[in-house]
């Protein structure tokens, strides 16, 4: 943040973003009716900037040419300068981003400046960073403002029909939901055939550098095999692709080595120097991730990189109050990298010489070093290797990492940190309160489900109000009508929440939040529902998205968390919502399968039906029940115990005859098996075909 005398229009704001700018020389003005209405009394250009307080390249340009004076006085003169941080304004950054992919044929980025007109926002100059002097085949960013001014004084004829044709083309989105509304298991065999041809075969993963982990494509691989395993035509390659891929990663520096938790990308392909953000929603996915693979394959490893990515967030990530915060800084010290990276007489000077062997043994620490003359932790040998390189046994070797490990942490909590975001998004917490309650669950460790449902309960308390749930909130601040991922993806976390501890609470809120998703967001004529509700400010454009990007696709998490609750209360209109976004959505992802992982998940559910499995008893008698359910791999599979005082679900759910017996029953859609009180009966009902 610049250290001088400047001040702006963004001084009263909280997100930590914006008051990064607060001081710049740049006019800058929060998004609203303020900086609208000023730029059409003085007929000027805005100039929308957005970006988010973890992002590098956003810090690069600030310094470069944000604090620049000269650049801001023409800045200033010219535009009406408007920050935007994306992640309180999805809204807006899902709309500009789509309008830099129309204007350049490029995918976006951040930082992303647009120059937009007064009157309608109509955007007609997109782009991301731009540098101070031309460099690398980039013009310099003053340079384009000059060219942005000339062409807003001469050509204003111009700008009117580049704003037919960009609204055009925004409508022209709509065309690709077009469709008959088939739904057949074709999109899901197409996509699977997608991931196998873009799959990474040496190092995992899809693509090419820069490789970032894509949590809805594992997934897909992930529930396509245990598709194919269930249906008696067991595909292990696509479990290999899932494994692989997570194997690669824990293994890299795209892992932290030391406290847990998942970078946001690799720069290279092989998952060893990463961009060094650390994002929540990244880590909340990957955390549900590195569970299922668990109980897929039984990998140890998988499971303690799950605990080890929970204990991290826990102890660096979630407020005391409950929520959890938003991003961990790339930089400190104006450095990339700077808290995480190692030189070899530091690390000599801090552990004993048996520790360094087995530590170099352990993360290849000999040769050149792999981060601008310093070394970032990836793994080079399992421990057995490790421990035969030092001639010792696995356990002794590995009792000497672990003591260089504390030895380390301890160390590097002593650095300068790097900035940390502490405003509470509902959307994000939402995945991590799922994730938490999901590895509580399945892993047998109780401290996750408190951190889940206190985070839960957090949000009821705080971010939903009269009625409403709101997107973010800071320092006793809580602002920003929520928009559909906040909705959806708390309904799921309400759901997983229910599914690690019965409380009714949770329930009734997951009905509160299904009741505004289809007041407010649905689009009843053709399905699915809009980003932002129908009362949200008036925008460009009203976005229905389909497909995902760094967090899975609103609607279909919504679609997935309806037809789960349907088919838990018997509730008819929230299925039949469901099935509308399906249909509704069916041309996008027939367009292109393997985007639409969200929706595919729910796709599979709505044609080969939720199981749900609802236990009633005594707690300790339940135990061995609840066990049988958690042994494999069913991703279709809701379990839910309800205690005696839970309140009661519709129909034979509902039911407890019984009250000497623990008693289960096992749905699948609208059937239900007769109620068993054996317990080798139910094992025997639940255990996954092969």
């Amino acid at each position: 943040m610049s250290s001088n005398s400047f001040s702006n229009h963004l001084v009263g704001e909280t997100s930590p973003y914006l008051l990064q700018h607060a001081r710049n020389p740049v006019d800058w003005y929060p998004w609203g009716e303020d900086a609208l209405a000023l730029a059409r009394r003085a007929d000027k250009p805005i100039l929308l900037s957005i970006g988010y307080s973890a992002c590098h390249w956003c810090h690069v340009m600030e310094r470069e040419s944000f604090e620049d004076t000269d650049t801001a006085r023409f800045m200033n003169e010219h535009f009406v300068c408007v920050k935007v941080d994306r992640e309180e304004r999805p809204d807006l950054d899902k709309i500009y981003q789509t309008a830099h992919q129309l204007l350049t044929q490029r995918p976006g980025g951040w930082p992303l400046n647009v120059v937009i007109t007064p009157n309608d926002q109509v955007p007609f100059f997109a782009g991301t960073y731009f540098p101070p002097q031309p460099r690398h085949g980039m013009p310099a960013f003053t340079d384009v403002l000059r060219r942005i001014v000339e062409f807003y004084a001469e050509k204003r004829e111009s700008l009117v029909h580049n704003a037919a044709t960009v609204k055009d083309a925004f409508l022209q989105l709509e065309a690709q939901y077009a469709g008959d509304g088939t739904l057949s298991d074709e999109l899901l065999d197409q996509a699977v055939a997608t991931l196998r041809q873009q799959f990474d075969e040496h190092h995992g993963g899809f693509g090419s550098a820069p490789k970032f982990p894509y949590p809805t494509s594992l997934e897909t691989c992930l529930r396509g095999w245990a598709r194919r395993r269930d249906s008696g035509q067991a595909d292990p390659r696509l479990l290999h692709m899932a494994a692989h891929t997570l194997s690669a990663m824990a293994d890299g520096g795209i892992y932290d080595q030391l406290a847990g938790g998942f970078y946001r990308y690799s720069v290279d392909q092989k998952w060893s120097i990463p961009h060094f953000e650390k994002m929540l929603y990244d880590n909340a996915q990957l955390l549900s991730l590195y569970v299922d693979g668990w109980l897929a394959t039984g990998m140890e490893g998988f499971r303690d990189v799950a605990v080890e990515t929970a204990q991290w967030v826990i102890r660096d990530m979630q407020d005391p109050d409950g929520g959890f915060y938003s991003t961990l800084d790339a930089d400190s010290e104006g450095q990339e990298g700077e808290f995480y990276v190692w030189t070899v007489s530091e690390l000599r000077s801090l552990l004993s010489e048996e520790e360094y062997a087995v530590t170099e043994a352990r993360y290849g620490l000999t040769g050149a070093p792999n981060f601008e003359g310093r070394w970032h932790l990836n793994v080079a040998r399992d421990m057995a290797g490790a421990a035969e390189v030092c001639g010792i046994d696995e356990p002794l070797a590995a009792q000497r990492l672990l003591t260089a490990r504390r030895k380390l942490l301890e160390r590097r909590a002593q650095r300068v940190w790097p900035a940390r975001d502490e405003k509470i998004l509902t959307s994000w917490n939402a995945l991590m309160i799922q994730g938490m309650a999901r590895a509580g669950r399945l892993l047998g460790r109780p401290e996750l489900i408190d951190s889940a449902q206190h985070a839960l309960d957090f949000v009821r308390e705080v971010l939903f109000s009269n009625g409403r749930l709101y997107a973010t909130t800071k320092g006793g601040s809580t602002r920003l009508n929520a928009y559909l991922d906040d909705h959806a993806f708390l309904i799921a976390a309400a759901l997983e929440s229910l599914q690690a501890r019965w409380r009714p609470a949770d329930l009734d809120f997951a009905r509160a939040l299904a009741g505004l998703l289809l007041r407010y967001f649905q689009d009843e004529e053709d399905g699915g529902f809009y980003f932002t509700a129908d009362d949200h400010e008036e925008l460009l454009y009203r976005q229905k998205p389909a497909g995902d990007d760094a967090t899975p696709s609103g609607n279909g998490v919504a679609a997935l968390a309806l037809l789960r609750l349907g088919h838990l209360l018997g509730d008819a209109e929230l299925l039949a919502a469901a099935e509308r976004v399906l249909r509704g959505l069916a041309g996008a992802m027939a367009s292109y399968p393997a985007a639409h992982g969200a929706l595919l998940g729910a796709l599979e559910e709505y044609l080969n039906p939720t199981e749900a499995i609802v236990i009633r008893g005594d707690e300790a008698a339940a135990a061995p029940w609840l066990d049988a359910c958690r042994q494999d791999y069913a991703p279709r599979r809701m379990v839910y115990w309800i205690p005696e005082t839970g309140a009661p679900l519709p129909g034979i759910l509902g039911e407890r005859k019984n009250l000497d017996t623990v008693t289960a029953y096992v749905c699948s859609g609208h059937a239900c098996l007769a109620p068993v009180t054996e317990l080798a009966e139910f094992r025997r009902q639940v255990a996954v075909k092969s």
